[in-house]
């Protein structure tokens, strides 16, 4: 696995971020100056691919391809995953991503004041497409499989990890590149921030901005940056040789068939028991469930509603990394796979920031507050969109 994140750029910071409850939400006056009604994002890193990637390449790639681009590259080599073994190898992708807005308005923006097509840039086609970051990342790793962008709103990335195992395990594939990324910039956001779905603070403190499940909620702050994962068939990563660190489980999946942005209980319940079923697992078996919950008034709620009927009395660790990172959008299923995996590795749960008091529909389930030592072997995690796409999956360790 490898990340680009508002926590860190290697494992090693956003495993310690993780630990240490460090937010990478800021207070940004240039989105206020710009006629934003919420001035909180996360501060993700401009990535420089100018030692990776010669220029002639880069103009084809938009922000959110070079997030990818570095978080892939970090995925393959801890994969043990070289030029030479793609070269020789049907090694696929799918990668989540449902948004190009800055590379497709700046395009736009050239033609226009221009007055010609021309204008626009040769590279503008391959920036201003939703499938820019599979198409880049084929073309740059020499990846020969499957090469697919699942568009799925804020379960993109979730999507894409279970895509990648479903083809796996029906032996379509051994060795499938999975992931999602997110671009940063505020364009991007613009009209979220619209029709109010950030949050707001009277104090403008960014470190307070973030509160999911917790009563005083009122809004998602947007992030972004890229999460890679290499999935691969057990007998291919045993035949390599590979270090393998987690199973999928499995995949559960559903549409909400009802309201374009308000969700429901009935469709993420749904998500989380065909998911539960598709393992052969007991409730009791799984250790910490990382939410989707983005600090929503009614998203949060109806989540925690939906995890407290499938669960029952079985007070299951629940926490968001939403807290510390935002709402990762396109990247966020496949992210906190990893944010999951780094806890599950090094035995703690990263404590649910400014979750001071729950109201009385989140009081319904257990979260945990602070970072708290804790040893589990199996985790859930979920990802829920607009248009009502909901998917969840779980995943075990092997050690």
């Amino acid at each position: 696995m490898g990340i680009w994140s508002c926590l860190g750029t290697t494992l090693e910071e956003v495993r310690q971020s993780l630990y240490d409850g460090k937010s990478g939400i800021i207070f940004s006056q240039e989105r206020m100056d710009m006629g934003f009604r919420s001035p909180f994002c996360a501060n993700v890193p401009k990535a420089d691919l100018k030692p990776y990637v010669n220029r002639n390449f880069r103009q084809f790639m938009p922000e959110e391809a070079q997030y990818a681009y570095m978080a892939t590259k970090d995925a393959l080599e801890s994969a043990g995953l070289d030029m030479d073994y793609m070269d020789q190898h049907e090694v696929g992708i799918i990668y989540g991503n449902d948004s190009v807005a800055e590379a497709t308005m700046r395009a736009l923006d050239k033609f226009r004041q221009f007055g010609s097509t021309a204008a626009c840039g040769s590279g503008a086609i391959f920036q201003s497409m939703n499938s820019t970051v599979t198409m880049n990342l084929a073309c740059l790793f020499h990846l020969k499989g499957i090469n697919l962008t699942a568009s799925a709103a804020c379960a993109s990335g979730s999507q894409s990890v279970g895509l990648a195992s479903l083809l796996i395990r029906n032996g379509l594939q051994d060795c499938v590149i999975c992931g999602g990324a997110q671009e940063a910039n505020m364009y991007g956001v613009a009209s979220f921030d619209g029709i109010q779905s950030f949050a707001l603070r009277d104090d403008n403190d960014p470190l307070k901005a973030s509160r999911p499940f917790d009563r005083d909620r009122n809004g998602l702050v947007p992030g972004g940056g890229a999460a890679t994962l290499v999935l691969e068939s057990y007998e291919s990563a045993v035949r390599r040789g590979a270090p393998i660190l987690a199973e999928i489980v499995s995949w559960g999946f559903s549409g909400n068939g009802d309201h374009i942005s308000t969700p429901n209980v009935a469709g993420p319940a749904r998500s989380l028991e065909l998911c539960l079923q598709q393992s052969g697992m007991s409730i009791k078996e799984i250790g910490y469930v990382n939410a989707h919950a983005t600090s929503t008034k009614i998203g949060d709620s109806r989540e925690a509603q939906a995890i407290a009927q499938i669960f029952g009395d079985y007070r299951v660790p629940v926490t968001s990394t939403k807290c510390q990172t935002g709402h990762e959008m396109w990247m966020a299923g496949a992210s906190e796979i990893i944010y999951s995996l780094l806890m599950m590795k090094n035995n703690f749960i990263a404590g649910n920031v400014n979750f001071e008091n729950p109201d009385d529909e989140t009081a319904c389930i257990h979260v945990v507050p602070e970072t708290i030592e804790a040893h589990f072997d199996t985790f859930m995690s979920n990802s829920f969109g607009f248009g009502g796409t909901n998917s969840t999956l779980i995943v075990r360790d092997m050690k």
